[in-house]
C-alpha cells in the first residue's frame, strides 16, 4: 500500500498502456513502462502517520488526527453571546452567534453559526451556515446550510448540501442520497 507521485511525464506513458485483463490501466504497468524508457523511479518511506481515506470512518479519524496535531487557539471572525472553548479557529468574516464552539474545531471563513453547539472534532467549510442545530465529530465542506438538526455526528457532508428539518406535523423523511452513501435514521 503506498502513495505514488509522478511527474507529468506520466500522462505521455499512460497514453501507451493497454487495459489489464480487468480492463484498466495497471499501475505497476505504468511504472514498469516508465523504468523500460529510463525514466528514474525511486521510492520513500513516509516518517509519521498516513491513513487510506476511502471510507467516511477513516475521513473522521484522518479529520481528528489533523485537528489534534494542527489546530490553535485562532478567532479571526466576530463571536457574539458565545462561548468558544479550547483549540478553535474561526476564520475571517464568519459570525459566531448564541452558540457554543468546543475544541479542537475549525470554521472557516464567511460562515454563520446561530444558536447552535459545534461539538469536538467538527470542521466546517467556508460559507457554510449552521443554525439552530448540534453538530459532533463531523466535516462539512464549502457552502453547506444546516438548519434545525438536533444532534448531527459521525458525519460527511458535502458541497453546498442543505440539510433541514421539515416544519410540518408529517414525521416523514425526505432523502436525496448520493451514490454509495449510508443512511442510518
Amino acid at each position: 500500500m503506498g502513495v505514488y507521485f509522478f511527474k507529468p511525464v506520466v500522462f505521455d506513458v499512460i497514453k501507451d498502456l493497454k487495459p489489464s485483463w480487468r480492463g484498466e490501466l495497471e499501475i505497476t504497468d505504468t511504472i514498469q513502462l516508465m523504468i523500460d524508457r529510463g525514466y528514474k523511479v525511486g521510492y520513500a518511506f513516509v516518517e509519521g502517520w498516513w491513513l487510506d481515506t476511502g471510507k467516511k470512518d477513516d475521513v473522521l479519524y484522518a479529520n481528528a488526527l489533523i485537528l489534534d496535531e494542527k489546530v490553535r487557539r485562532d478567532i479571526r471572525g466576530e463571536i457574539v453571546d458565545s462561548k468558544v472553548e479550547g483549540r478553535v479557529t474561526v476564520g475571517e468574516g464568519s459570525r459566531i452567534v448564541r452558540s457554543v464552539i468546543r475544541g479542537p474545531a475549525i470554521i472557516g471563513k464567511n460562515c454563520l453559526i446561530e444558536e447552535s453547539f459545534i461539538g469536538p472534532y467538527t470542521s466546517i467549510d467556508d460559507n457554510s451556515k449552521i443554525v439552530n442545530s448540534n453538530i459532533e465529530y463531523c466535516v462539512i465542506l464549502k457552502g453547506t446550510s444546516i438548519k434545525d438538526i438536533d444532534r448531527l455526528e459521525e458525519s460527511l457532508i458535502g458541497k453546498n448540501a442543505k440539510i433541514f428539518r421539515s416544519r410540518g406535523n408529517r414525521r416523514a423523511l425526505k432523502l436525496h442520497v448520493g451514490d454509495y452513501s449510508e443512511v442510518i435514521i
